[in-house]
Order: structure tokens, then sequence, then C-alpha cells
């Protein structure tokens, strides 16, 4: 005990609100870079999207063109036994070319399905492409202006902050320095509550019942007195 009078009491319940002020500053400061990743990480997201759905057409409309190119090759290829077979003479070389137009017909067909596929599919794919471009497009003019109030709030917090550190330096100079290291240890030790008051003969931060000759050194108001149980600085409240 410092001897010291009720008012130092008074000066480290300032002290203490500023501090508990000052925790929860930078409490808040630090979700801030969370809550950016957060955003960025659902821009992402639905710019991804619109990637994806972007290649899924680009995919489709290759497909296309690759089939129309194969397609193509097979008629020339068509044409071009058509026209040997007018000219032979013998009926084996003319069945033969015969045949080949024939298979390579078939597979003409095969592949003007493929075809009718790949174009239904891009007209499906084309309003899906449409609609992830529409959300990345909005998803991106919402995440602007959260990132932008996240800024501002950010900025508030650390003027904030600076204002509460700079009081809190000015309230603790006047204070005795044993007895604001005791205050700044309970403080980092008691979870932001190194002051608490006595109510009902019980002391408010570990809830237990004070010995008479505490709650006399408390009562006489003439020094600080600790809670004999968890060591916090006790007054009346």
């Amino acid at each position: 005990m410092h001897g010291i009078m009720l008012p130092e009491i008074e000066r480290l319940l300032i002290l203490q609100e500023r501090d508990q002020r000052i925790r929860a500053f930078q409490a808040e400061l630090k979700t801030v870079p969370l809550e950016r990743k957060d955003l960025e990480a659902r821009l992402a997201a639905a710019a991804a999207g619109a990637d994806k759905a972007k290649t899924a057409l680009r995919e489709l409309e290759v497909e296309k063109k690759r089939l129309e190119v194969e397609a193509q090759g097979k008629r020339e290829q068509i044409g071009k036994f058509k026209a040997q077979q007018m000219q032979t003479r013998k009926n084996e070389e003319f069945q033969a070319f015969g045949v080949q137009i024939q298979h390579f017909e078939a597979e003409v067909v095969k592949i003007e399905d493929r075809e009718l596929e790949v174009m239904e599919s891009i007209e499906a794919a084309k309003p899906v492409l449409a609609e992830a471009e529409r959300n990345a497009a909005e998803a991106k003019a919402m995440v602007a202006r959260q990132i932008a109030d996240l800024d501002a709030k950010d900025a508030t917090l650390n003027e904030q902050l600076k204002t509460a550190e700079a009081s809190r330096a000015a309230l603790a100079e006047g204070i005795d320095e044993d007895l604001l290291d005791q205050y700044n240890r309970l403080f980092r030790s008691k979870n932001g509550a190194a002051i608490v008051a006595l109510e009902h003969e019980v002391c408010t931060g570990c809830h237990m019942k004070l010995t008479m000759q505490t709650l006399v050194h408390i009562k006489a108001e003439k020094q600080v007195t600790h809670c004999e149980q968890c060591g916090r600085i006790l007054y009346l409240a």
C-alpha cells in the first residue's frame, strides 16, 4: 500500500476507461484487414464465375469452328471421290469409290448433328455469361463502395486511437509510478479490469466475499486496497 488518496483511484478509473477504449479501437482495427480480405474474396469469386462462363462459351465456339472445318474437309474429300468415280472405267473401282462416298457422307451427317448440339449449347451459354458478367460488375461496384467505407472506418479508428493514446499519456503522467505499474500489470492480466467496484462486500472482479480487514481499509478511503483473492484494485461503488 502506498498511502495514495482516493483521487488517485478516480484518476485510475478514468485511465482504465481510456485503456478500454484503446483496446476496443485496436481490436476493431484488427478486423479491418480481415473484412477487406473477405470482400476481395467475394470479388474474386464473382470474377472467376464470369471467367468460367466466358471460357465455357469460347470452348464451344472453338469446337463449332473445328467441326465446321472437319465437315468441310470431308465434303471436299467426297467431291474428289465423286470426280474420281466419274473418271474410272472399272466397275470395281466405281463401287469402291461409292463405298468411300457413303462412309464420308455418314460422317458428315454425324458431324452436322454434333454441330447442332454445339450451337444449342452456345445459345444456352450466352445468357449464362451475360448474367455472370452482370454479377461480376455488380460485385465490383459493391465491393468498391464497401472497401471505400472500410478505408474511411480504418482512418477514423486510427484517429480515435491516436486521440485516446494522447489522452491516456496525459492522464498517466501524474500517477505514482509504482501504482501505475501495478495497474498496468493488472489491466493486462485481468482482461481490462484492473480496478473494480466493491458491492455488497463482494469484489465484482472475482465475485468473492472480502475479509473484514479489507472492507475496513476500503471504507476508510485512505489507501489503495487490493482484493485478497484476485489482486484487483477496489473502490466503493
